[in-house]
């Protein structure tokens, strides 16, 4: 036998068992599941009464469209109205262009455009205009991190981040405050 053909067989061998080895060491081919793009249900043009747990209105809701997430049974609401009642059974008007509900209605995000009215009849009626609102209709509270104005008879005031107490209809804004008084307005 030459060396050429002993080459040959050396090359051949070594082709083998890198093959081999190539073979016997790859991954297992991975399964990849994606979430489903499909909710779970759809709701078009409704309207829902939750209850907390003491049995009474915790918040009533009108949109033209809510779909449910399958994978963490979220909610997302479009152009949604929410009414939150105040320790006097009055409600509360809130509009926002999308919402998006905790699975166990603990927390409702609003965003876009969100523009909530204090109960008709209030003896101090307020107007409270913002991008973002995250609203906690157990503890009738609500917050904000983004710049928030409120507006009533007489004055307006702006801040960055907000508390709310939707009971006791008490509003505090808490870094640069500005505030303008026109008691004409009243």
């Amino acid at each position: 036998m030459t060396w050429r053909g002993v080459l040959t067989l050396m090359l051949l061998a070594a082709a083998i068992i890198t093959g081999w080895s190539v073979w016997q060491q790859r991954s297992e081919q991975v399964t990849t599941v994606t979430a489903s793009t499909r909710p779970s249900y759809l709701l078009h043009d409704f309207e829902v009464i939750a209850l907390n747990k003491q049995g009474k209105e915790s918040l009533t809701l009108r949109a033209p469209q809510l779909a449910q997430n399958p994978d963490d049974r979220t909610m997302s609401i479009e152009t949604p109205l929410f009414f939150l009642p105040d320790k006097e059974g009055q409600r509360w008007e809130v509009r926002s262009k999308t919402a998006w509900v905790a699975a166990d209605n603990s927390e409702v995000r609003m965003r876009g455009n969100v523009v909530a009215n204090s109960p008709p009849g209030a003896q101090k009626p307020s107007t409270l205009k913002t991008e973002q609102l995250n609203v906690f209709p157990d503890k009738n509270e609500a917050t904000s991190e983004v710049l928030v104005t409120v507006t009533s008879p007489g004055s307006t005031m702006q801040g960055v981040g907000m508390q709310a107490d939707l009971a006791d209809k008490r509003i505090r804004l808490l870094s640069k405050v500005q505030m303008t008084n026109d008691p004409k307005r009243r």
